[in-house]
């Protein structure tokens, strides 16, 4: 978990200091780093969100591995796992690639250069590049994306949604009781400037206004229909819901923001990339953000 100082830090005035933090961290792109060998790496990640916090019907863990021995001096953090991306990667020299969604989820016949998916397998593999997906475990565990979600609004008391039967304090999703009551408004402002996005979706509750109190919120990263449906908060944040679960809420007195799926997750790296890099990993290794990572929606 990133420690409360940092989270202090980064969040008091995420404009300035949060900048200012993310530029000085990108300075390793020059730095010559000792490096670690990928088991090392693993079993800290491991230790950071163990894998049984998964979801089971998720694929985490080591999804690609070229079986070659040799220190990681560079890690490269994205939200997708994108044949730009993979390039950024070889450009940076990066032994891994932590990619938040897991490149390999349906089963594959093949691996050659017919799909983009098959031919980043290809390239990873031969320009020596493990790639691991954390996902789920990462939603699931206390200082994860869920938690990092919840950073946006001044949350008084967090709980999962959903328990994880290995750990009670851990689990999918967060229902959120805020330290003061806030107007739609004012969630949808601190947001904004939270994630980084200058858009969101919004679905106002029968009979309420964007000036009407919210005193608890909901929330899933990525996609929260089936995790947030029946769950009783003035207001579900998520990056994505079908059309029905949305109508359902407002329908039954709950406003809806919806903010992308993946722009609902990527900030998340950018606070993963200190601790990483400092707390977990002894500066031994440089931990980069994709500059290229994106999420493929945009509002025109």
């Amino acid at each position: 978990m990133l420690p409360q100082y940092l989270w202090r830090h980064l969040v008091s005035s995420p404009s300035t200091k949060y900048n200012h933090y993310s530029s000085a961290i990108n300075i390793m792109a020059k730095t010559e780093f000792a490096g670690k060998f990928l088991d090392d790496i693993l079993s800290t990640l491991k230790n950071f969100a163990p894998l049984t916090l998964a979801e089971s019907w998720d694929n985490v863990g080591l999804l690609i591995d070229p079986m070659e021995s040799h220190r990681i001096k560079r890690i490269l953090l994205t939200n997708d796992l994108t044949e730009d991306v993979v390039k950024e990667a070889i450009n940076i020299n990066a032994g891994l690639i932590i990619s938040y969604h897991p490149n390999i989820f349906q089963p594959l016949k093949s691996v050659t250069s017919k799909s983009w998916k098959e031919r980043i397998i290809v390239q990873c593999i031969k320009h020596n590049i493990a790639v691991f997906s954390p996902h789920t475990s990462w939603d699931s565990v206390r200082g994860g994306v869920n938690d990092w979600l919840g950073q946006a609004l001044n949350v008084k008391e967090s709980t999962p949604l959903s328990q994880n039967p290995l750990n009670p304090e851990c689990g999918p999703g967060r229902l959120c009781l805020l330290e003061e009551q806030l107007t739609v408004e004012q969630i949808i402002a601190n947001i904004k400037l939270h994630i980084g996005i200058p858009h969101l979706r919004l679905a106002l509750a029968k009979q309420k206004t964007e000036k009407d109190t919210v005193s608890t919120v909901a929330l899933c990263a990525g996609s929260g229909s089936s995790i947030l449906k029946g769950v009783n908060a003035d207001l579900y944040l998520t990056g994505e819901m079908l059309h029905h679960d949305v109508l359902d809420a407002t329908q039954n007195g709950i406003h809806v923001i919806l903010c992308n799926h993946s722009d609902s997750e990527r900030g998340f790296l950018k606070y993963f990339q200190a601790t990483l890099h400092k707390s977990l990993l002894n500066a031994e290794v440089g931990v980069s953000v994709s500059q290229v990572d994106r999420d493929p929606l945009f509002t025109v």
